[in-house]
């Protein structure tokens, strides 16, 4: 099946912390994540139907509503997450501060990898595997046993319907 041709179609997007550093371990880091993807959500800026944070880095998919590039999408979510991150970090911990230093003209820190991934959905066939490949990743990861029991992810909402989250779309093909 191919979707109707809509203005953006669904991405599936990876955003990977530079050097794999755990940033994201600990929940006050995957909550400026997720607070960030519920403002989009909020404005109107998105569509939303999956996500995973993990400890480095984050899957998502989403889509740009009319009116928002994909480019201003994925950039304000970069820098803005980036730099409630470096605030954070700042007052948390130092060392892993330090590991984010960089000797670039633009910036003296870095926090996410540079060139995140975004790859267009444009089947029901790869939306469904990519969406099962987001829910799997804390299993994989050994961050859980069960996809749904993950607190930072959309497992749940596609197992039980309840988005506890108030931020998702349900995909239903």
């Amino acid at each position: 099946m191919i979707f109707p041709y809509p203005i953006e179609w669904p991405q599936y997007f990876t955003a990977t912390i530079k050097d794999r550093l755990p940033i994201l371990h600990a929940d006050k880091y995957k909550n400026i994540i997720t607070d960030s993807l519920h403002f989009m959500v909020q404005n109107n800026r998105i569509e939303f139907n999956a996500f995973v944070v993990l400890n480095n880095r984050v899957h998502l998919i989403w889509q740009p509503l009319p009116g928002h590039s994909l480019f201003f999408i994925q950039r304000c979510f970069m820098k803005f997450t980036a730099q409630q991150i470096k605030f954070a970090l700042k007052d948390d911990h130092n060392l892993l501060m330090e590991k984010c230093r960089v000797n670039k003209k633009d910036r003296q820190f870095q926090i996410w990898k540079r060139n995140p991934q975004s790859v267009e959905l444009s089947s029901q066939q790869v939306f469904l595997q990519k969406l099962e490949y987001i829910h799997y990743n804390p299993v994989k990861a050994s961050l859980s046993l069960y996809p749904e029991s993950y607190p930072y992810s959309s497992a749940s909402f596609y197992e039980t319907g309840v988005d506890h989250a108030k931020m998702l779309t349900h995909y239903t093909g």
